[in-house]
This record gives structure tokens, C-alpha cells and sequence, in this order.
């Protein structure tokens, strides 16, 4: 049987190495990729991330490569990104807490999303595509959260890259309120390699300059006193898998994502990298 990879992507620009590294693997082993975004629109890759010899400025070093540049710019200008799933027309919102009603409107909620996460059980894992737009439209997206939840209820992994690693920490059940990673070890942007200057997305023509939020100190409070955010600061790579999740720190694991996904899923694989 064909494994089937949920794959979520921004609306407003993913890194194309992060979505192409772990996408290669998923092909060569004969994977099936079915790309999710919020509202249903056509994702498109950030411009740098189509740039060969683009250079990173808090990394110091080229980051782009010749193969990247190549291989994203081949999918954005394929139809293979073109009728993604519409994340907000599968999944219900949660109701606000004061809207009229709200104690049935919290049961027809529920009632939705376990209808939902019963059509989650025919994907193997989620992977989540890393890059500025998700810090827009992803991170905190709670109809996003509910789709995490449903592959965290069916014992799936869970993989996220660079940005898109807060997903993990936002997602929360909303009785207990705890975090999902709480005690779990994760990875992702440290505070070293952030942007000071030029943090951009796609559909707005404006310089954010800085992140929108320093990443590493939300994994660190999320993942609590018995867990470990691991910034691999100096080193290349920084992917750790603690299961079910999979968490890689930037473009430079993403391949390294796609093939410890595949250890996962035909191996067990459970622990890497810490």
C-alpha cells in the first residue's frame, strides 16, 4: 500500500529547499504527497529560495544552491502545487467562548473535527514546509492545531521545519491547555541565526526586518524542565526526532527530514539526534 504524506505549506511563501528536500525523498520512495494550505490558494515559493548563490547574512554563507534553486523553481512552475486541500473549508473553527449558544456550538465543533480526524487516518505522517509565511498563516492557526492534534491522537508523526516548528508549541488541547512538546526534545531556529534585517513575505511589500518572534525561547518554555530545545548552534545540521515529532532547525536538514521520515515509517525509528 502507498504511503500518503499530508504536506502544509503557507500561502504566503515557502522556502523551496524545505519543501524539495524532504519532497525528494517522498518521491523516490514512491510516496504520495497531498499538499494542504489555510484557505485553499495556491502556495508559491519566497523569491530568495529561488535564487542561486542567495546569500544568508545571519548564517554568514550562500544558502541557496544550484540544485534548490533549480528543483523549486521546476514545482512552483509545475501544476503539482496547483489544487492544494482548503484547510479552512475541512476543518471547523473552534467557537468563541461568548458567541451565542456556545455550549452546542462546542459540541457541533467536536462533532466536525472527529469527522475530520477520521479522514486523517489515511495519511501516514504530516510535514509541515518551513520559511517566513508560516510565521503568518500556520504557526497560529487553529484549525492547523486541530489537524496536529488529530495525527497526535493517531499516534502519527509529526514533522515540522524551521518556522513552522511553533505549530508544535501553539497546538494545544483546548481543555488542558498544555503544550504538546511539553517534556519532548525539538529543534529549531536559535536565537543566533534570526534576522536582524530584510524578513519578508510574499503578498506584502514590506521589510519586517527582525522575526516576528524569537523562536527559541517559545520551544524552551513549550517543551518544559524535563524537555530540551537543541539550537546546534556552529554545527550544519540540527534535526531531532523524540516521537512523534520530527523537527528540523533550517534549509540545511531538510533532506535529512524526508529521510528520517522514511526511517519512521518503514523502519521505527523513534529517537535521533539528542
Amino acid at each position: 500500500m502507498t504511503r500518503k504524506i499530508l504536506v502544509v505549506l503557507s500561502e504566503y511563501g515557502y522556502w523551496g529547499e524545505e519543501l524539495i528536500g524532504p519532497l525528494d525523498v517522498i518521491d523516490e520512495h514512491g510516496y504520495e504527497a497531498t499538499f494542504l494550505t489555510p484557505t485553499g490558494k495556491r502556495p508559491y515559493a519566497l523569491p530568495p529560495s529561488k535564487e542561486p548563490g542567495f546569500f544568508d547574512p545571519p548564517l554568514d554563507k550562500v544558502v541557496v544552491d544550484e540544485y534548490y534553486a533549480r528543483k523549486t523553481t521546476e514545482v512552483d512552475d509545475s501544476g503539482r502545487l496547483a489544487n492544494p486541500l482548503n484547510l479552512e473549508a475541512w476543518f471547523p473553527e473552534r467557537p468563541y467562548f461568548n458567541s451565542t449558544n456556545f455550549g452546542h456550538a462546542l459540541e457541533e465543533y467536536y462533532t466536525k473535527r472527529d469527522a475530520c480526524w477520521k479522514e486523517l487516518e489515511q495519511y501516514d505522517a504530516l510535514l509541515m514546509v518551513g520559511g517566513s509565511g508560516p510565521m503568518i498563516d500556520m504557526c497560529n492557526n487553529i484549525r492547523l492545531h486541530d489537524v496536529i492534534l488529530g495525527f497526535l491522537a493517531q499516534g502519527k508523526l509529526i514533522a515540522a521545519e524551521c518556522y513552522a516548528v511553533t505549530t508544535l508549541a501553539f497546538a494545544r488541547d483546548f481543555t488542558e491547555r498544555k503544550s504538546i512538546i511539553w517534556g519532548k526534545h525539538v529543534t529549531g531556529h536559535a536565537i543566533e541565526y534570526d534576522w536582524h534585517d530584510g524578513t519578508g513575505v510574499l503578498g506584502i511589500d514590506h521589510n519586517f526586518k527582525w522575526a516576528f518572534y524569537p523562536l527559541e525561547f517559545i520551544l524552551r518554555d513549550a517543551t518544559g524542565p524535563a524537555g530540551q530545545f537543541h539550537g546546534g548552534v556552529g554545527r550544519t545540521i540540527s534535526t531531532i526526532l523524540d516521537y512523534p515529532f520530527l523537527s528540523g532547525r533550517s534549509t540545511q536538514d531538510s533532506r535529512l527530514v524526508g529521510e528520517l521520515m522514511v526511517q519512521v515509517l518503514e523502519h521505527g525509528l523513534r529517537r535521533y539526534g539528542w
